[in-house]
């Protein structure tokens, strides 16, 4: 996995996982799906060897669009989660 490399390569302690959602259901499922999203790159890193005490997860919902779309509108690119190495 390329973020467990580089944070091994950078010395990174702190990751941050950022889950987004497009805006095709409800605000609430949005919000609840984007941190589900989040919370599955989590464990992927902790799969991959990274400390779980390491990374934290937040859920944008469809607050914070790659794409801007009208409500309803199913747009990929905006369903994602964002990883920040520190």
């Amino acid at each position: 996995m390329k973020v467990v490399a580089a944070a091994g390569k950078m010395g990174t302690v702190n990751i941050s996982a950022t889950g987004h959602a497009d805006r095709s259901g409800s605000e609430t499922y949005n919000m609840a799906l984007s941190l589900r999203r989040a919370d599955a790159v989590r464990a992927a890193l902790i799969a991959g060897g990274l400390s779980g005490d390491a990374i934290t997860v937040a859920g944008r919902g469809e607050s914070e669009p790659a794409v801007p779309t009208p409500d309803g509108v199913k747009e990929q690119a905006n369903r994602r989660v964002e990883i920040i190495l520190q």
